[in-house]
């Protein structure tokens, strides 16, 4: 073995000494949990200032993004401090080996950066994405978590949202528009059912008032046999009432137009048919 092959050893084994490799560990450490006070600290704001619930969500991701990334830049630099001789020699060949190893992880990390600055969809809101619907929860270096509205736990990694389609309901808005089905004879009174309809939707204590309650109309075959559409759109109040919104409505809607006296469409089996 040459003087340079010692030399390289020792300068290697000064990078990587025990005093660094503990320096980074507690770094790590540290900045793991400055991001675990910080969404603490977010989640107790929120409680206390429901209104501005998705505003917090969404400083509380860019902060934890900047605490990673910048910190981990720093941490790395401020600790190893490796010489730039060894950082270019060995740059390369570790660029090649992650990219083989890990080109999963890094492409996640990137397109959560993408994510980050992009924006097509935001903490709190409620996207559909290959068929899984429910409220994004946290935006990660890696992965995107959300929570159905059965309560399951869904991670996605954040490459899937750069080249696939996602739909966002309320886009960084607290309101959603909603939409309640309901169906009707073709004989019935349209112009009473919707009146009836519309009451009953100003009146739940789970709509947003300061947008507009619509109706719209549209005939086709349910049970069976031709009948209408009355498809009652308006905008919860919050996401997280949107169930709550929708099952109020229906239970009210059609107890309202049953006192009304307002036919609905029946079903007819095969066997049996009956006179339009």
């Amino acid at each position: 073995m040459n003087e340079t092959d010692i030399e390289s050893i020792s300068a290697f084994a000064e990078i990587l000494s025990f005093t660094k490799l503990s320096l980074l560990i507690t770094g790590v450490i540290v900045l793991g949990f400055a991001v675990k006070v910080i969404a603490n600290a977010g989640e107790r704001l929120h409680q206390r200032v429901p209104s501005r619930r998705l505003l917090i969500a969404q400083i509380v991701t860019v902060t934890s993004f900047a605490i990673y990334i910048i910190g981990g830049g720093y941490l790395f630099y401020g600790v190893v401090q490796p010489p730039k001789a060894l950082l270019l020699a060995v740059s390369g060949t570790l660029a090649v080996a992650l990219g083989l190893s890990l080109k999963d992880l890094i492409a996640s990390v990137v397109a959560g950066v993408i994510l980050l600055f992009d924006r097509p969809f935001q903490v709190g809101d409620r996207v559909s994405f290959e068929g899984v619907y429910g409220e994004i929860t946290t935006i990660g270096l890696r992965a995107v978590r959300l929570i159905t509205l059965d309560d399951s736990v869904v991670t996605i990694p954040n490459s899937k949202f750069i080249t696939d389609v996602v739909s966002s309901g309320n886009f960084g808005a607290l309101d959603m528009m909603v939409e309640i089905n309901f169906h009707l004879d073709l004989s019935a009174d349209i112009e009473r059912a919707k009146k009836i309809l519309y009451e009953t939707a100003v009146t739940s204590k789970y709509v947003f008032l300061k947008k507009p309650v619509s109706i719209v109309l549209s005939e086709l075959d349910f049970a069976q046999r031709p009948a209408l559409q009355i498809r009652l759109k308006c905008y919860v109040i919050d996401v997280r009432f949107e169930k709550a919104l929708q099952s109020d409505i229906i239970l009210r809607g059609n107890e309202a137009l049953k006192e009304a006296k307002i036919p609905r469409p029946f079903f007819s089996s095969p066997e049996k048919t009956h006179d339009l």
